[in-house]
């Protein structure tokens, strides 16, 4: 069991701890070691202390590390038009300095604001503690656009600084610990995966043996794990930052000297080597990914069944792997990009009742009939996020007269993220992403013949039908309310509330990559309804989005929840998502 005990000597730090209650007024940094020890027990003792967690508390404490982060990633979101937000913002810096010249569309730091209001709520984990050694819920590979993300999960504590550590007045002996490092930080430092050199803190001047400098030697010397955290450069990031966080695991410090650095000033430089039987190092797979897309890196070709299952229809290529048996199951249904409604659902004739002036809706809400709809507001960032959970969201569509461009036409413009489908022993099949998926980002939609209830009850009296048909009520649940739920923070939030669906999605023949997503209670994305080519509310589009930041080959999950409607005439299992 996971137990974040509290050492009596040093009351503000949290170690992960086994089972047993350990002897922690003995441990080096609650106090001097007696003459009477040898170095070798001060190091086994220590060992203890940053032990492992149990795999008992693991799926809860994820899911607190997941409802922080979604919380955190909502705040930003939900509040002021995205607009609005950016004039306040730079009406102030503008009266504190005359260079905004670099600022232009970009969400300017609305994460450190989510993170503030976070902790004057006291959401943030750990908020007034130290986590020395692996922090519950997050898992090797974790990915975090800002700083202000590990922050509130206690991953990495300093906003700005590289090297994260207690401080000595929470141990007896007067000694900081590191926590963790962010490399690389510094022309200086050197990263070699498993090895990295790191360089110490310091201003433009010889650095010291203190601060975070201090903490990284007592590591050494009583062999402490540090967390490694690096950050890499990656296209598709907002503007705002030119990188992603990635958390790469446990490293040991295992030596440290003091050189010239390039900038002509001592610098203390620290050597640090990966433990051993961790998973794979998740910066490594952002790369490999990468090199990938640009054809720099061999993949198992052999495996490829199909490079392209969608047959040209989607706007990138959906590929087909499979490295477990011969099956090709995939490939013998017809791909359909989108879903197929029902004839008296669509238009019969395009007018121009909702047309507006020729203009990019991004300019401005006013004159736009679909942000009238959508209360006034757009439902997406300019970078095309959606910004919270909403019961039904209304697109320009063919009524409007605005660009392809527009920034309300987010799902309707189809793939912009490669995917795969793979063949897995443990859900039979699977979707994956070559790239990088953020939180909010649009993946695909989930796709099939558009059933109504007549229908429904026709095909399904033979009792066979069942299993190829899904109905969509089922993925309406608390999970989806998830995306946006500032409920902890805002106490008048009302979560969506969902139309009734009256069909069902007929898969048996035509389908398309969204079917192989498999299930899981605890999900990374989630299904929104969405209009923009008719506007019968009863018939919408299923999207699905991302809910949290996804790594490159990581499976996509989806919450199927339970059946909800149609009454009992459809069963909605899934044969092809287990």
């Amino acid at each position: 069991m996971y137990s974040p005990n509290l050492n009596p000597s040093i009351s503000r730090t949290i170690v992960p701890a086994p089972n047993e209650p350990q002897n922690y007024y003995n441990n080096p940094l609650a106090g001097e070691a007696s003459s009477s020890k040898s170095k070798q027990n001060l190091k086994d003792e220590n060992k203890e202390l940053v032990s492992t967690a149990m795999d008992g508390d693991h799926r809860q404490c994820r899911e607190t590390v997941r409802r922080t982060r979604l919380i955190l990633n909502s705040i930003p979101k939900s509040g002021l038009p995205e607009e609005e937000n950016n004039r306040k913002v730079m009406k102030v810096l503008k009266a504190l300095m005359n260079k905004l010249k670099e600022v232009n569309n970009s969400r300017i730091r609305n994460d450190l604001t989510a993170a503030t209001s976070m902790n004057d709520h006291r959401l943030c984990l750990y908020h007034d503690k130290k986590i020395i050694g692996p922090v519950p819920g997050v898992c090797i590979g974790d990915v975090f656009l800002y700083r202000t993300e590990m922050c509130v999960i206690g991953l990495h504590g300093q906003p700005q600084a590289g090297i994260d550590y207690s401080h000595p007045s929470m141990s007896t002996n007067g000694k900081p610990v590191a926590t963790s490092v962010i490399v690389p930080c510094g022309s200086d430092d050197v990263d070699q995966d498993d090895f990295v050199i790191n360089s110490g803190q310091g201003d433009k001047k010889d650095q010291k043996l203190q601060g975070g400098n201090l903490a990284m030697v007592t590591n050494m010397q009583y062999e402490i794990d540090v967390r490694v955290i690096r950050g890499v450069e990656y296209d598709g990031v907002p503007a705002t930052t030119s990188k992603v966080f990635v958390y790469d695991g446990l490293y040991k410090i295992t030596k440290y000297w003091w050189e010239n650095g390039e900038s002509g000033f001592r610098v203390y430089k620290f050597l640090l080597s990966r433990v051993k039987g961790q998973p794979k190092i998740g910066s490594m797979i952002l790369e490999e990914a990468r090199m990938l897309k640009i054809g720099q890196l061999c993949s198992n070709s052999m495996y490829v069944i199909s490079h392209d299952i969608s047959n040209g229809k989607e706007n990138i290529g959906v590929s087909l792997y499979n490295d477990i048996d011969n099956d090709q199951y995939p490939m013998q249904f017809e791909y359909l990009p989108k879903a197929a409604f029902p004839q008296f659902v669509l238009p019969q004739s395009m007018t121009t009742r909702e047309s507006r002036r020729a203009k990019e809706c991004s300019e401005s809400v006013d004159g736009c009939i679909s942000s009238i709809k959508n209360g006034n507001t757009f439902p997406y960032s300019k970078s095309g996020i959606l910004l919270k959970g909403r019961s039904l969201i209304y697109e320009c569509g063919p009524f409007c007269s605005c660009p392809l461009y527009c920034r309300n036409r987010v799902t309707q413009k189809g793939l912009e993220h490669r995917l795969e489908v793979f063949r897995s022993n443990e859900t039979s099949w699977g979707v994956r992403s070559l790239d990088l998926i953020l939180a909010g980002e649009f993946i695909c939609e989930f796709t099939g013949l558009v059933l109504t209830r007549q229908q429904v009850e026709i095909l399904t009296m033979d009792g066979e039908h069942n299993s190829l048909m899904i109905d969509p009520s089922r993925f309406f649940n608390s999970r989806t309310q998830e995306w946006g739920d500032l409920s902890r923070i805002d106490a008048n939030h009302v979560p969506p509330s969902y139309p009734p669906l009256d069909f069902a999605l007929d898969i048996s023949m035509m389908r398309n990559v969204a079917s192989y997503i498999s299930h899981s209670p605890t999900p990374n994305v989630f299904v929104q309804l969405v209009l923009f080519d008719h506007d019968n509310w009863r018939f919408p589009h299923l999207m699905v989005f991302a809910m949290e930041n996804i790594l490159p080959m990581g499976e996509l999950s989806l919450d199927h929840g339970k059946d909800a409607g149609l009454d009992e005439k459809l069963t909605g299992k899934l044969a092809i998502c287990n």
